[in-house]
């Protein structure tokens, strides 16, 4: 059967392909009653516009790619329910690429750019200075979700990691936790050295040091094995800060399952994310919400702006979500 073109739906209508290629992108020089004709000629022909042969035209794919390091993280399919939402309401499509275990953003980008996309939104821990240059030269946009750069080179969307890691501790503190440990994920992102920065800096100011520091490499099962690690130290720790709710449900299990322990009678555990499992009866979990919906929209106002230069580093406030976890107690008014 003979493929349909707009050459068909142009002599269907009696005008130009050029007006059936306008129209059908909705140009504002073609009438509504022309773009109507077309529309009906083009429904019942069953033609469907190519969109590759259209960003041929354009230089415009309408296409926005992200690239996720940590797609097993409960909190980044809500980051891409959200930006997929937002985007189709933008008319334009997502395409994702996953980092497997073992590669980094150099291994994956030239390909994603090899699609044309208009924009590229990474999530990942690191961006080589080299794929920095060649999205300059490119003139592709770029915006780091979640995540940011020392040097600010890039643009970046993130939750005001440090301030909120600084409430977390200061409460625990006021509530009467002396013995505090932290449970970490990967050392090489911005989130992990934020967080933990804003802990200790708290800590440090009540005179405090930790008593406690494990890598949990954002994976429940790594946090499991890191809070039993926690529990076997000299001094053990009466409240234990996990920078990722997925570790913090580990924490969580690890201490009530593993050692009987009560939660928070014999210790308070605090996450970070506000990740769905997180308001579960199961867990009742203390934890800052990242303000996703903000995040999304802020990483593509970024992208889609075309006076946004230098790089901008957006950060977004948090809220602590005080639920049955942790023993705070009501926050000291300043």
């Amino acid at each position: 059967m003979k493929r349909v073109t707009s050459v068909d739906v142009a002599r269907a209508v009696g005008v130009s392909q050029s007006t059936v290629s306008r129209a059908l992108a909705d140009d504002s020089r073609i009438s509504k009653e022309t773009k109507r004709k077309i529309q009906k000629a083009a429904a019942d022909l069953g033609y469907t516009p190519n969109e590759i042969a259209r960003s041929l035209q354009t230089n415009k794919t309408n296409m926005v790619g992200l690239i996720m390091a940590d797609i097993l993280n409960p909190f980044y399919p809500a980051v891409l329910d959200l930006m997929t939402q937002q985007l189709h309401q933008m008319g334009k499509q997502l395409m994702l690429i996953s980092v497997p275990a073992g590669f980094e953003v150099d291994d994956v980008l030239p390909s994603m750019l090899q699609y044309q996309v208009d924009g590229v939104v990474i999530t990942s821990a690191v961006l080589s200075s080299h794929m920095r240059d060649l999205l300059q030269n490119r003139r592709t946009r770029v915006v780091l979700f979640n995540r940011s750069l020392e040097d600010f080179s890039v643009n970046s969307v993130c939750c005001e990691n440090r301030a909120a890691s600084i409430e977390v501790a200061r409460r625990l503190i006021n509530s009467g936790h002396r013995r505090l440990a932290i449970i970490g994920g990967r050392p090489d992102t911005s989130t992990h050295r934020e967080r933990y920065a804003g802990f200790e800096e708290e800590l440090r100011l009540h005179g405090l040091e930790l008593v406690g520091d494990e890598i949990g490499g954002n994976t429940y099962d790594g946090a499991y094995e890191a809070a039993l690690r926690l529990m076997k130290g000299r001094r053990k720790p009466d409240a234990i800060f996990c920078i990722a709710d997925v570790m913090a449900l580990g924490a969580l299990d690890a201490v009530r399952s593993k050692l009987g322990m009560k939660v928070p009678d014999d210790i308070s555990i605090v996450g970070f994310d506000d990740i769905p499992p997180a308001s579960w009866p199961a867990y009742d979990l203390t934890t800052v919400r990242q303000p996703i919906r903000a995040m999304v929209s802020r990483t593509l106002s970024l992208l889609f702006d075309p006076d946004n230069f230098p790089p901008m580093a957006v950060q977004v406030p948090g809220k602590l979500m005080v639920r049955g976890s942790a023993r705070l107690s009501a926050p000291v008014a300043t």
